[in-house]
């Protein structure tokens, strides 16, 4: 019995010393070990409500502070691609103009290790104009230690009129 139980803890003290040898040698060999931050449908799905607050305070700065250092905009009404923080600020100060607000009509949310994807079809209403404007987007976020941001963010325009 007392050589069952040394062998098993010598067993698991093997186990123990392979594990962290495999991750001294990925950290060495620039692997990336990463911890996923545990996350739901419901917190990827309030990212969009984040967002659309920002709009609402009429600061492209704030709406910007959504996005990645690295992160790119496909937005609805441009034909840019918008790459950089200020690229991004020249775009969000012409669309934040006629004081826009956006509604999800239909959602599709996936998940993985700190990563998240929303995609689907929302409209937006215009307060300046009363105008309104359905689309289809995707976000995809990434989990940077300490908060959500956007990735990439694609924007296009329904292309079938009702």
């Amino acid at each position: 019995m007392k050589l069952m139980s040394l062998s098993s803890i010598f067993v698991a003290a093997t186990l123990v010393g392979c594990a962290s040898n495999l991750v001294a040698q990925a950290s060495a060999q620039g692997v990336r070990t990463e911890s996923c931050k545990a996350t739901s449908e419901a917190e990827i799905a309030s990212l969009f409500d984040r967002w659309n607050r920002s709009l609402q305070t009429g600061d492209p700065h704030k709406v910007v502070a959504n996005y990645a250092e690295r992160s790119i905009l496909l937005p609805t009404v441009s034909n840019k691609p918008r790459l950089t923080p200020a690229e991004k600020e020249d775009y969000f100060h012409h669309f934040l103009e006629d004081r826009p607000s956006g509604k999800i009509d239909l959602r599709f949310v996936e998940l993985d290790c700190n990563t998240a994807v929303d995609a689907g079809l929302y409209t937006f209403t215009f307060a300046k104009t009363g105008a309104t404007v359905s689309g289809r987007y995707s976000y995809t976020y990434r989990w940077n230690g300490s908060e959500w941001l956007i990735t990439s963010h694609h924007s296009s325009a329904m292309p079938e009129k009702k």
